[in-house]
């Protein structure tokens, strides 16, 4: 049996996302996001994410990038669902807790809670148009 830790740094980040996007790639339900709608080039992706997770666990502003603009552009072709979310987060959530227990493991739930909660309303938003009393 695996002795447990919390997650430390970069190479934490990158053993935990690598096998959240082996398991998310395969999914029945969130993986065609990756594979045929987004088409991620997995070489290319996870870098990005060791960067977006490695700043904000550890502060490093590795990730500059638009995260949540190009979630919005796949949204448009193809509609994120509540399930679509939940299945994101319990798939996190079991790559976290798999390999690793502590503060930051705890801070990596949190946030990926947030960041699903935050997307979810970004997608679901409806804009009301602009009228002058």
């Amino acid at each position: 049996m695996q002795v447990k830790k919390d997650i430390e740094g970069r190479e934490d980040i990158e053993r935990l996302i690598s096998a959240f996007y082996t398991h998310a790639m395969q999914d029945e339900l969130i993986g065609p996001f990756f594979t045929e709608i987004a088409a991620i080039n997995l070489a290319e992706h996870l870098p990005i994410m060791y960067d977006f997770w490695d700043n904000l666990l550890f502060h490093t502003k590795a990730y500059q990038g638009g995260m949540m603009y190009k979630h919005l552009l796949l949204d448009q072709q193809q509609k994120m669902l509540d399930e679509h979310f939940e299945r994101w987060l319990a798939l996190f959530e079991r790559e976290v807790d798999d390999y690793y227990i502590g503060p930051k493991a705890d801070e990596a739930r949190q946030r990926a809670h947030m960041i699903a909660s935050t997307m979810r309303m970004r997608m679901n938003q409806t804009t009301l148009p602009f009228t002058r009393k």
